[in-house]
Formats: structure tokens, C-alpha cells, sequence
């Protein structure tokens, strides 16, 4: 899964530890979804629906 330099920005703000099990499910969610690259759009809709 491809991800803009935006989202993956936005990825870094997540701390380290949870990191990977949050790239996992928003790169998931986005799969759902149609989604072939993680935007910040994406990335928040995907934050939005696990927070």
C-alpha cells in the first residue's frame, strides 16, 4: 500500500509502540474501502472510525 509523504507525516505522530498495529489497520481500512493510496484523507477517516 502506497502512502503520500502527508500521511505518512501523520503516521509519525502516532507513538512508536502502536505504530505498526496502526499502520496495519488503516492500510485495512483503506483495502475496505477501494483505497490503493493512504492520503491524509484517508488516514483520518480511518483514525475517525478506530478512535
Amino acid at each position: 500500500m502506497e502512502w503520500t509523504s502527508e500521511a505518512e507525516a501523520k503516521l509519525k505522530e502516532i507513538p512508536f509502540f502502536v505504530r505498526p498495529a496502526a499502520r496495519k489497520k488503516i492500510e485495512k481500512f483503506a483495502q475496505e474501502n477501494g483505497e490503493t493510496t493512504i492520503t491524509v484523507e484517508v488516514y483520518q477517516r480511518a483514525k475517525a472510525k478506530f478512535n
